[in-house]
């Protein structure tokens, strides 16, 4: 018997384009999956939809601050970069790398630590050894480091300027070679800046492009800020603190891009001895705490280990010969606040210009040019 399909079935077929005719009901199932993995899409898009988090805490006896935008929080990685960090160069940790090569340890080192101490080399180099990592037992002579003394002569100094100077130290086969075993490293005046861009690099690898990393002080930054705008840095005002709470910028820095920042200043460590101000930025070619009319540096650099780096460079040489230095590197662009002996004046160079935003209380004050400020300091006598 033929059997003859019902006249509904029949009646719903249509034609569509091309001359092939399509179930409705095969259509009507093709669009709800359709639909289904549209919306998926979206959940899962809503799922990984990128915003920025903060991270803080504190790190090798100071603070940190991260803003970065990304699908989700990065913490725990950050924490095993910062552990990993510790390990290499914390000074106050005892089973670090530092630690052991300053007891005359038999320890090979790892990469982080060979990076920083091939850009110390480089910097000491370049500052005809003014800034030099070796200057540790200084440090702890006048009373900024570890140890403290009492008692300082003339003699000491002489004494410890004898196992002092970065030309008596090198990196061999993974291992730090010392002229004498008495000598140890100080990175904390390049660590900081190292340790902003191992986490600036963390971020990069998990597909960050708009971050800013601050620790101590020191600033890696890339990209926008939550506003849409490039990065904003505040140049502290030099006024001495040693509690390190009081804060008014000087000025206000934008970094635009990707860039490392610091700034070094004798306005915070130091100490009061009969009368005498002893700032904790020590000069390796005498022994002595510098004395310049330099109250701060801030630096701009590619990346923020190599500002951290020069930007002590810049504190010990003073403003004729740090200006002179950068002439040579390129590659930095410096804001230097000084002191004609009453006002306190700033010298930028030219390619930070642009990147400054003046706030009211600095519109009273001049940024000098180059060969002004050098006029003014000639003319101090």
């Amino acid at each position: 018997m033929k059997i003859i399909k019902p006249l509904f079935t029949r009646l719903a077929r249509r034609k569509v384009a091309h001359g092939v005719y399509r179930d409705p009901r095969a259509v009507g199932r093709a669009a709800v999956n359709v639909l289904t993995v549209i919306m998926w899409c979206v959940c899962l898009s809503c799922t990984h939809e990128k915003k920025y988090y903060e991270e803080s805490g504190s790190v090798f006896h100071t603070s940190y601050h991260i803003k970065y935008e990304s699908a989700g929080l990065l913490t725990d990685k950050i924490d095993a970069e910062l552990q990993a960090f510790s390990l290499s160069m914390n000074p106050f940790n005892p089973n670090s790398i530092i630690s052991k090569v300053n007891r005359n340890e038999e320890v090979e080192v790892d990469d982080r630590f060979a990076t920083v101490f091939n850009k110390a080399m480089e910097v000491s180099e370049n500052s005809d050894g003014v800034f030099d990592v070796t200057v540790s037992p200084l440090i702890n002579l006048w009373g900024f480091g570890f140890e403290n003394s009492d008692s300082i002569s003339q003699e000491k100094i002489d004494s410890i300027l004898s196992f002092v100077g970065y030309k008596k130290i090198r990196l061999e086969n993974k291992r730090i070679i010392k002229d004498d075993p008495r000598m140890t490293l100080n990175f904390s005046a390049i660590a900081k800046g190292f340790a902003s861009d191992v986490i600036a690099a963390l971020l990069e690898r998990e597909g960050v492009e708009n971050y800013m990393v601050e620790i101590g002080g020191e600033v890696a930054a890339k990209g926008k800020n939550p506003h849409g705008k490039c990065w904003q840095v505040g140049i502290p005002k030099p006024e001495d603190d040693p509690s390190g709470l009081k804060y008014e910028p000087d000025n206000i820095i934008s970094l635009c891009g990707k860039r490392g920042c610091a700034t070094s200043g004798n306005y915070r460590n130091f100490y009061l001895k009969d009368g005498k101000k002893y700032a904790h930025t020590i000069d390796p070619r005498t022994g002595y705490p510098s004395e310049q009319s330099l109250l701060s540096a801030t630096i701009l650099a590619p990346d923020c280990m190599t500002a951290d780096a020069y930007a002590t460079a810049f504190m010990a040489l003073g403003i004729e010969a740090a200006c002179k230095m950068a002439e040579k590197i390129p590659e930095i662009e410096y804001y230097l606040i000084y002191s004609d002996g009453s006002n306190y004046k700033a010298i930028c160079s030219a390619g930070l210009t642009s990147l400054l935003r003046k706030t009211n209380h600095v519109e009273t004050r001049r940024i000098a040019s180059l060969p002004a400020a050098r006029a003014a300091l000639r003319n101090r006598g």
